[in-house]
């Protein structure tokens, strides 16, 4: 089956996209469904991010209220690395901000996948 149409890709997909609803970035408790215990992120300009500061800062964070610029995600592409280990790419478009996001997504028992690690790189303007 070709990595695309794996189930844990399709899951993996919509968690993700699930975490750029406003609704759920909105939600301490719909967010700490998504992301794993252990998660870390390095973001788009730089800092690194614990699983308890990424729930804390989520509702004021990019895509966070109705009323801002949506995170428009494009260009999915995902692969399991292992069981219940799937890595995605894709990029973003925040009002006029671009990046390129990698992000690995695991399973622990039989839960449902949760975002251990994020990353997110600027796109140059002139390469947007």
């Amino acid at each position: 089956m070709p990595h695309d149409q794996h189930p844990d890709v399709t899951e993996a997909i919509a968690r993700e996209r699930a975490l750029h609803d406003p609704a759920v970035r909105l939600s301490r408790s719909l967010a700490e469904d998504l992301f794993d215990p252990e998660f870390t992120e390095v973001g788009a300009s730089g800092r690194r991010w614990t699983y308890e500061e990424m729930l804390a800062a989520l509702p004021g964070l990019h895509g966070g209220a109705e009323t801002g610029p949506p995170i428009v995600a494009t260009a999915f592409a995902g692969t399991v690395l292992a069981p219940g280990l799937v890595h995605l790419t894709y990029e973003t478009v925040i009002g006029e901000r671009r990046a390129r996001r990698s992000s690995l997504w695991r399973r622990d028992a039989d839960g449902p996948l949760r975002l251990f690690y994020h990353q997110g790189t600027p796109v140059p303007e002139a390469q947007a």
